[in-house]
């Protein structure tokens, strides 16, 4: 089961005046109330086919309320998560259920129905006893009417060429950071960029807000040191290499990958220093959509659920490729995976801060303007200018979180970022960004997951 929309990596093409995709665009306020779920025979393994598989054998009702508990009708209590617009998962009596919303397209326009899910997956905590399901919500929500792009072939062939008028604007218009011109930029069409930003499924989110930050995570972030850099703990590197994910929309994958390295190297002590592979993800996973885009969250599912290889058994080709992963090539797992601030919607600074320094690197999501992609060093923050020459719009790219800090001449506080465009790209391959105003929200969506050595 693929879908076509999802977080996406760095800008969005825009043409001839139309928007991205959008398959599914549901709200939290849509998701809560009562649902019933349609559950298929159980007892299969990791392999069933949902998309094929019959529902209605039984059926479970679980309510969902604020802020993110979930009920079933035996009394008893667990919780759930919106996954960015498209998606939940609720974690109850035992068992782990994820699907995404369902949604219909009818040329470019996309339908969303909120009140009731795709197909999904239903299995017990321990990864064992799957089933799939169909989830309604009992109260309907009124159906939800977007619209894809369509997209002018001949102009998405065109090659990328600078805007040097652009990048000087940038530059005069602020001290922060420092723009610069890519030379490999230009080696890209615009449809090649167009897939290194997240591909034709690209789309917009909605922007989440942070909850207020409570007395004794404000107490414990004060306490923390005001400088740190998983690059450099006492002298030690803990984060794996920066890489380039070329012209796929795989950020979230080479995200959640550096956030996973980066967490063995911290808890083996730098003994285990894996590179693993991206590719996997983007060929394999059935919860995420290759090169056009997928969610980190989804992506500490999928590690938890099948397990990840080493690079080396499945290297990077940059496009989307048949699943083959070796048989004797060993996994490695994720314990566990969550947002951090505990749910989506729940994040803050401070919870952020907190999470980087006691447990590791976290995958993040900011929105990305056009200025972003001529950073060369600073402290990014957006300009509010936008290049006519080349039309880009708002999206989202998802990037590892490594560090904070302050500049000591200015007093601005910054996070330290790690990007997957190449070291060749801003502060050999990473850049920080403004910390403490939720500067282009990277401060609404992190998502941690916690390794288990590879067996």
């Amino acid at each position: 089961m693929r879908l076509s929309g999802v977080l996406v990596c760095l800008f969005l093409l825009w043409v001839e005046g139309s928007w991205g995709d959008t398959p599914a665009n549901c709200t939290y306020e849509e998701l809560l109330g009562t649902w019933v779920f349609q559950v298929s025979k159980g007892g299969h393994d990791k392999t069933i086919n949902c998309s094929a598989e019959a529902t209605g054998q039984s059926t479970v009702t679980v309510t969902l309320e604020k802020l993110s508990v979930a009920t079933d009708e035996l009394g008893n209590i667990g919780f759930f998560t919106l996954i960015y617009n498209q998606g939940f998962e609720v974690v109850l009596n035992g068992y782990k259920w994820f699907a995404f919303f369902k949604y219909s397209e009818d040329g470019p326009k996309v339908t969303s129905y909120c009140d009731q899910t795709l197909p999904g997956w239903v299995h017990d905590v321990l990864g064992h006893n799957w089933a799939c399901f169909v989830g309604k919500r009992v109260k309907p929500v009124p159906p939800k009417i977007d619209y894809k792009p369509v997209f002018s072939s001949r102009l998405l062939q065109k090659p990328y060429r600078h805007n040097l008028d652009f990048i000087d604007s940038i530059n005069s218009v602020q001290k922060s950071w420092k723009a610069a011109p890519y030379p490999e930029h230009e080696m890209y069409t615009l449809k090649e960029l167009h897939y290194r930003a997240g591909g034709p499924a690209s789309r917009i989110p909605v922007r989440v807000r942070s909850m207020p930050v409570k007395a004794d995570l404000a107490k414990m972030a004060a306490a923390l040191p005001e400088h740190w850099d998983w690059r450099n703990v006492d002298g030690v590197n803990y984060v794996s290499p920066v890489r380039n994910q070329a012209s796929c929309g795989s950020c979230y994958s080479f995200a959640s990958m550096g956030m996973l390295e980066a967490r063995v190297r911290i808890l083996t002590n730098n003994t285990e220093t894996p590179i693993l592979s991206p590719q996997q993800v983007v060929s394999c996973s059935e919860y995420s959509q290759g090169c056009d885009g997928g969610f980190p969250y989804l992506i500490g599912k999928y590690v938890q659920d099948f397990g990840v290889v080493d690079e080396s058994c499945f290297p990077y080709v940059a496009k989307d490729s048949p699943c083959g992963v070796p048989q004797n090539c060993g996994r490695m797992y994720t314990a566990e995976y969550n947002y951090v601030g505990g749910f989506y919607g729940g994040c803050s600074e401070m919870a952020m801060m907190l999470e980087l320094v006691k447990n590791g690197p976290m995958g993040v999501a900011f929105e990305v303007y056009p200025d972003f992609m001529h950073y060369k060093e600073g402290i990014y923050y957006h300009t509010g200018l936008e290049d006519p020459f080349n039309p880009f719009e708002l999206t989202n790219h998802a990037v590892l979180l490594v560090g904070y800090g302050r500049c000591h001449m200015t007093g601005q506080k910054y996070w330290i970022v790690k990007n997957s465009w190449s070291t060749s790209w801003g502060e050999d391959g990473y850049f920080r960004i403004r910390r403490g105003s939720d500067e282009c929200a990277i401060e609404s969506i992190a998502v941690a997951a916690n390794p288990i050595p590879k067996l």
